[in-house]
This record gives C-alpha cells, sequence and structure tokens, in this order.
C-alpha cells in the first residue's frame, strides 16, 4: 500500500512539473523573397496560464528589418495558454541571411526560436525592353499657397475668440452684485442698511452679545470715519469721544451732549460685552441699536453742507477715477492684442516653416534638435538600433595597422552639432578572435581622443547598465569641460559611453552635451530609452 501511495505521489508530481514546462517554437511561411517583400515569422509559446511572457520588441531581427508586429493571439486550454506573435519582416538588399534567434522571456527565464536561412533575390529589370532616360536636373518649384485659406480662416477665428472675450470681459457693461451695488451707496444709506440687516440677525436668540455688539460698533465707527472722517476704528472709546466733543467745539459737528453721552454709554456697554463677558438683556440689546440709528441720523444731520470747493474736488476725484479705469481696460486690450498678434506670428510661422523664424529670432539649436523629426534606424554589425534627432553619418574610420591583428572591422556613426558640444556616435567592432571586449582599455582610449581634442579635467564613473530590453552592459559616464564648435572656449560639459559586447564584438554608444542644457538632457533620456542591442551573433 505504501509503495502503491509513493507511485501516486511520483506520477502526481511529475503531472505538475510537466504542466508548468512551457514550449517555443516558430515558422516563416516562406524563406525565399523579393526585395522589399515581407515573410511572416510566427512565434508559438505554450505555458501555464499564470506564466509571465515577453515576446521580442524592436529591431532584434537584423539583417531582417522588422517592418510590424501583429498583436498577440491567446487560447485558453484549462490550465494552459497558447500564445502566437506573428512579426512582418523584410530586406531591401539581395544575398542570404540568417534570421538569428529570437529570445523569449517566461518567468524572466530566457528561451530561443531556431535560426531561419532567408534568401533575398534581386528584381530582373529587362534594360533592352525599356528604354533608358538620363537623370532629369533639379527644377525649381514655388511653394504651394492652396491651404492659405486654412491659416486665414484660423487667425479669423482667433480673432473673433479674441474679441468676443474683450466685449465679454472689457467693454461689455457688467450688471453689479448686490454686494458692489451696497458699496456704491453713500455712507448713510450704507450705514442704515447694515442697521436694519442686523436687526434680522440671530445673534440674539442665539445670544452672541459679543459678536452683535462688535458689528453694531463697527457700523456706527465706519460711518464715522466715511462721513464725519475721524479715524474711529482704531480709537478707544475715550478718544472716539474726545474726538467727536472737538469737532463740536469746532463748529465742525452741531451735536447736542445728550446724543454724544447716549453714544458713549453704548460704545462702553459694548467694551463690557466684549472684554467682560457682560450678557446685558436683549431688550437693552435691541433699544441700543435703534439708539444707534438714531445717533447716526442726528449725525448726518449735525453735519455741515460741504462748499462748492469741496463738490468740485469730490467730482475732479470721480473724473480721474474714471480716467484709471478707462486706461486699465485700454491697457487690458492692448495686452490682448498682442497676445492675438503672437499667435497670428506663431500659425504664419507653422505654415511657412522654420526658416522664417530662423532667419528674424535666433533658436536653440538642441531644442530644434529635440522638437524636430527623430530617426529610429540600426548601424553597423553586430547591430546597434537607436532613436537620435538626426541621421548618424558612416566615419571613415581606419584601422591602425598594429591593432589590425586582433580587429577585424569597425564601423562607427556620427552626429555633431555644429554650435555646441553636443555629439552622438555608434561603433560597431568585429574582433578577430572570439575574446571578450576590453571595455576599460577601449573607454580609455575614447577619453584619450577627447583629451587630444580640447577636453580637461575629466571625471569618470562607472555602473551596470541595461537597456529596456534586458540586455546588460557598461556605463561610463561623468563631467568635464569640452572646446564650444567655431572657438576654442571651453565649457562644462557631460558625457556617457555605453559599452557592450561578447564573444569575438564590441558596441559602443558615447553622447556628450553641454551642462546645464535642459534641451541636451531630455534628448540624452530619449537616446537611451531607445538603445537595443544583439549580442546574442
Amino acid at each position: 500500500m505504501l509503495r502503491i501511495f509513493s507511485i501516486i505521489i511520483c506520477l502526481v508530481g511529475f503531472k505538475g512539473f510537466s504542466q508548468s514546462l512551457p514550449t517555443v517554437t516558430s515558422k516563416v511561411d516562406t524563406t525565399n523573397i523579393k526585395i522589399g517583400e515581407q515573410i511572416h515569422f510566427t512565434v508559438f509559446v505554450d505555458v501555464d496560464s499564470t506564466a509571465h511572457v515577453i515576446f521580442p520588441e524592436g529591431q532584434t531581427f537584423s539583417p531582417l528589418e522588422m517592418v510590424e508586429a501583429l498583436k498577440t493571439d491567446t487560447l485558453k486550454k484549462l490550465d494552459k495558454v497558447s500564445l502566437q506573435k506573428i512579426y512582418a519582416l523584410t530586406q531591401f538588399d539581395s544575398g542570404a541571411y540568417t534570421l538569428p534567434r529570437q529570445r523569449i522571456l517566461i518567468n524572466d527565464k530566457p528561451y530561443f526560436t531556431d535560426s531561419v536561412q532567408i534568401a533575398v533575390a534581386s528584381v530582373h529589370v529587362d534594360t533592352l525592353a525599356q528604354k533608358m532616360y538620363d537623370i532629369k536636373g533639379l527644377m525649381e518649384v514655388q511653394k504651394s499657397h492652396k491651404d492659405l485659406w486654412k491659416t486665414l480662416l484660423w487667425v479669423l477665428l482667433g480673432l473673433l475668440v479674441v474679441g468676443g472675450l474683450l466685449y465679454w470681459f472689457v467693454f461689455r457693461k457688467k450688471p453689479m452684485t448686490e454686494a458692489e451695488k451696497e458699496a456704491l451707496l453713500p455712507p448713510y444709506d450704507r450705514a442704515m442698511l447694515e442697521l436694519k440687516r442686523l436687526e434680522s440677525s440671530k445673534y440674539l436668540i442665539q445670544s452672541e452679545y459679543k459678536e452683535y455688539y462688535s458689528e453694531l460698533t463697527d457700523i456706527v465707527r465706519s460711518y464715522l470715519e466715511e462721513d464725519v472722517h475721524i479715524s474711529a476704528m482704531e480709537s478707544t472709546t475715550d478718544q472716539l469721544i474726545d474726538k467727536i466733543e472737538l469737532l463740536k467745539d469746532a463748529g465742525e459737528l452741531k451735536l447736542d451732549s445728550d446724543t454724544i453721552h447716549q453714544f458713549k454709554r453704548i460704545l462702553e456697554t459694548a467694551d463690557l460685552v466684549k472684554f467682560a463677558k457682560s450678557r446685558p438683556e436683549n431688550s437693552v440689546a435691541e433699544q441700543d441699536r435703534k439708539s444707534i440709528e438714531h445717533i447716526v441720523t442726528r449725525t448726518k444731520e449735525a453735519l455741515p453742507e460741504p462748499t462748492e470747493e469741496e463738490l468740485q474736488q469730490k467730482e475732479e476725484y470721480l473724473e480721474e477715477l474714471a480716467r484709471k479705469q478707462q486706461r486699465k481696460k485700454w491697457l487690458v486690450t492692448g495686452a490682448i492684442a498682442l497676445g492675438v498678434l503672437l499667435i497670428s506670428t506663431g500659425a504664419i510661422t507653422a505654415y511657412y516653416g522654420p526658416k522664417l523664424v530662423w532667419d528674424s529670432v535666433t533658436g536653440h539649436p538642441t531644442k530644434k534638435l529635440l522638437d524636430g523629426e527623430w530617426i529610429t534606424s540600426t548601424y553597423g554589425y553586430p547591430p546597434i538600433t537607436v532613436s537620435t534627432p538626426k541621421v548618424l553619418i558612416r566615419q571613415d574610420v581606419k584601422i591602425p595597422a598594429q591593432a589590425k591583428a586582433q580587429i577585424k572591422d569597425m564601423q562607427t556613426f556620427r552626429y555633431q552639432e555644429p554650435k555646441v558640444p553636443f555629439t552622438i556616435a555608434v561603433t560597431s567592432t568585429e574582433f578577430t578572435q572570439p575574446v571578450d571586449p576590453d571595455f576599460d582599455k577601449t573607454n580609455e582610449q575614447l577619453l584619450k581622443h577627447l583629451e587630444e581634442n580640447g577636453a580637461k579635467n575629466i571625471v569618470t564613473k562607472k555602473e551596470e547598465y541595461s537597456t529596456m530590453a534586458g540586455v546588460k552592459g557598461l556605463k561610463t559616464y561623468g563631467s568635464g569641460k569640452f572646446i564650444l564648435p567655431g572657438s576654442n572656449e571651453l565649457v562644462k560639459g557631460k558625457y556617457i559611453i555605453l559599452s557592450f559586447g561578447g564573444k569575438g564584438f564590441q558596441q559602443q554608444i558615447l553622447l556628450t552635451w553641454m551642462d546645464g542644457d535642459p534641451y541636451a538632457e531630455q534628448i540624452v533620456e530619449r537616446i537611451l530609452v531607445s538603445v537595443d542591442v544583439k549580442t546574442d551573433v
């Protein structure tokens, strides 16, 4: 019985193991194509439903080029899934090519497809049946203006929108809010309105005497400041009464002593409520509010009539205020008009191209690179795929005689911005023997070459680097001073050297740029994300 149980356990364990073992296969629909035709390379993966599968991305099929990667098809079978990924590949040069093995990551473990031989035949051209002609010379073509109406339409729409905004926010007579209407009332009318509002408040019902008396005294003090022109808000009770007495004695405020005495009593009551937490009867508080209404009315009646000179000064003040408001409107109008002009200029510039802008305004060179159309291309062999703002130009590199015994072939592609120290260089090297590359030695030679071209004070750091596809390499980076193109001036700069390789080959990417250039920093980040190298050759 024990033996039978052991056999069952082994069978169950074997079954579970076999279910978790993935399988990877591949096929092509044809192995013979003409230049520019496509083949369909299909990868089949059978795995558990919980497995994490990553298919190849980017140009990993070199020397063939990927045209399109179709969506992954998934078919579920109980606890397993079958995945199918189709890639459309092509080649534009005739010859025999090897479609290299492709790496499939399943739960972070690599699995590989088989390599396939692909024959690319050239297209036969019958030069006898078809008459040959000389190449035509360059023809000067006038810039087409057939889409000019579209630009003018957008400018017109922009002007209409701005005109509508100007009318709505500047010239339109806006309805005043209740608060604005109240602010325009004379001081006496505003004070009486606020006292009526206080009468209908809930302060006394909720026994909020401090709030009630604070608002009551603020109303009368504000009125005295505006109509009687005395500093009442900052004055104590005694100071305020003294100021009123002085105005009375000077004949500027014809107020009787009983009214002043009554006002003093209410202010003292308010002080007791606010600072001594006194709680008067509701009837007393209501009577005090009525007394304040009487005091405000008597004060208004006690004020002398304004003289002709005062009325004239007030009229001049109002006229000056109106002029300031009108000037503000014109300033806003001018600012919006300037904005419209800038928008219109931008629209016309977009239509006629950057040359017109460049002729009038000096643009930032690296910003133009960043905003321009980027190119993704594969360089050299072993291939290095990278996205750059400009196409890298093949350099004529002569291998030194003493190095020909170790180096079979070296291909270098480069772009140098002529106005700032910004460089992109890609190098693929094949060795004569299947030996591992010496990154440190190569990087030392690269940095020595930079110093020979004028670079100084180069600081070096190193760390492991991994591409988005998981290919590991070495990152050498740091700072220094580089020559500004067209002069002998040294400027602070940064550099990065990415090194990859395997048995018999080496791949390197060199980037240099000016320190503190935000556009160059963005270009470098975008380049680094796009790097894809093939180390399995």
